[in-house]
């Protein structure tokens, strides 16, 4: 089985109930659990039965516990998740949105302890030790100076190790506000046109591309495979292009679907397919969206390293419909089984009560 390996950030998310305001739920309750982009995708990954790795830094207390507990039940190899006395559990708000009003996010993870712990900290060789693929987001080095070397020099190390990179770009307009002088998007293009350069597996949207300075042509008659035949050119390391297609209807409406471009075959294909063409699932009654991005990089990844599924036209299809169903489930986590992704595949789309 191939080992996946995730590096980031994990906080705890305080979600105020149902569709309140947070004015209307505080003070009262907030239905906490635990996110992150990498985290997510390792547990989606492990919920899927792969061979899935987490790594960050947390400080040494309690409700830090629960949170490596809580990947534990999930089956994530948590070893190497450092416990340092410095730094803090950071944390996000979150107020879902509903119709035409849109969600919002509150971060609260300056000096959380993965920012500040440096990178020799972290047992490179141990952690890369059978390790086939290492997943990082461009949330981690949006967070400091200090994450941004942390992310450059676990790049550098998964791949004189040999260890294929993926990058799920994952833009944050409220982060990347560590230098001043830069704003965050001109910031984040720099940084990460530093680091691109050793990655096999782009994963983003077109506001991503887009970040990076790369837009579809206006005479493009494929805008999709135009952007990832762009990205490949300025990054030659590139064999494969992934790409969310969401589109907001409102904030409890989007349809989704997906591109995966082959650079080797200049091939990119689309899923959901109705007999052939693409058609995006129409998820008219969104329960929770965040997350879904990275079930589908989960989705994904599992595919690639899974025989019966790596074609690129089913590994799309896997990685769509892993993203369609997170968007039922509450929390970051993707708890959608390998049967139940299938089914969808198969044509499963009623929601019918399994009896």
């Amino acid at each position: 089985m191939s080992r996946i390996v995730t590096f980031g950030e994990i906080m705890g998310r305080l979600a105020a109930p149902g569709f309140k305001r947070f004015q209307q739920a505080m003070p009262g309750t907030l239905d906490v659990t635990f996110a992150g982009a990498e985290a997510s995708v390792a547990a989606s990954l492990a919920y899927l039965g792969a061979d899935a790795a987490f790594v960050t830094a947390l400080p040494t207390h309690a409700i830090a516990d629960a949170c490596v507990a809580n990947l534990r039940s999930l089956g994530v190899d948590t070893r190497h998740i450092l416990r340092t006395p410095h730094g803090r559990l950071g944390l996000y708000f979150l107020e879902t949105g509903a119709n035409q009003r849109p969600g919002n996010v509150i971060y609260d993870r300056d000096g959380a302890a993965v920012a500040i712990t440096p990178p020799e900290a972290y047992d490179w060789s141990a952690i890369f030790a059978g390790a086939s693929w290492f997943l990082i987001s461009g949330i981690t080095p949006a967070l400091s100076r200090n994450a941004a070397e942390v992310t450059r020099v676990a790049l550098r190390e998964a791949n004189a190790r040999g260890v294929r990179i993926a990058c799920d770009l994952n833009f944050r307009s409220k982060l990347w506000n560590w230098e001043p002088a830069l704003a965050p998007r001109e910031l984040a293009a720099r940084i990460l046109h530093e680091l691109l350069p050793t990655v096999s597996l782009f994963i983003g949207g077109r506001e991503d591309a887009a970040m990076l300075g790369i837009h579809a042509r206006p005479d493009s008659t494929e805008p999709c495979r135009d952007i990832a035949r762009q990205l490949v050119a300025q990054f030659p390391k590139l064999t494969h292009v992934a790409m969310t297609l969401r589109e907001g209807i409102s904030a409890t409406h989007n349809n989704w679907g997906g591109m995966f471009y082959e650079a080797a075959t200049d091939e990119a294909c689309y899923a959901p397919l109705n007999e052939g063409r693409y058609e995006p699932y129409a998820i008219t009654d969104i329960v929770d969206r965040l997350g879904g991005g990275d079930a589908f990089t989960a989705g994904l990844l599992f595919a690639l390293t899974t025989p019966e599924l790596a074609a690129p036209q089913r590994a799309v299809a896997f990685a769509v419909a892993a993203g369609c169903l997170a968007h039922s489930i509450e929390g970051d986590f993707n708890y959608s089984t390998r049967a139940e992704i299938e089914a969808l595949l198969g044509g499963a789309v009623s929601g019918r009560v399994n009896r």
